[in-house]
């Protein structure tokens, strides 16, 4: 991942590499800013930040990846977040919103796929339970 980006988020493939893919530098996710034709990987499972390396050390507790590094996603899981647009109900389904958001409506099939199902509504915080399967 080439940028700054904060946990629960969902990431959409930017580039792809070729075969496993394992460690080339093709092989990009991003926070999409339109979710138009963009295919959902999962959620972000750790921060990406741009630190000067010479200076501060990566806060490996935090599990701090520097831009450009290697990043953990997941595909199936359950995740409590607040990167939500809308007003999501328990039950409800969870479409591939933009810049790594979520949305509770979904505009076209083709421009913003099913990633899940909310588990419960927004708290005061902006915070809402989703159950993540993207496919």
């Amino acid at each position: 991942m080439d940028e700054v980006a904060e946990v629960g988020g969902f990431v959409s493939l930017s580039t792809g590499g070729s075969g496993a893919a394992m460690d080339q530098g093709q092989a990009k996710v991003t926070y999409a800013a339109s979710q138009s034709g963009q295919t959902c990987l999962g959620v972000l499972l750790v921060p990406m930040v741009n630190k000067d390396l010479t200076q501060n050390h990566l806060n490996r507790l935090n599990g701090e990846v520097q831009k450009g590094g290697k990043v953990r996603i997941n595909s199936a899981c359950q995740v409590e977040t607040n990167f939500i647009l809308g007003t999501p109900t328990a039950g409800g389904k969870a479409y591939l919103g933009p810049s790594g958001y979520c949305q509770t409506t979904q505009v076209n099939a083709n421009n913003n796929p099913q990633i899940g199902t909310f588990l419960s509504s927004k708290d005061e915080d902006g915070y809402a339970k989703v159950k993540v399967a993207v496919q």
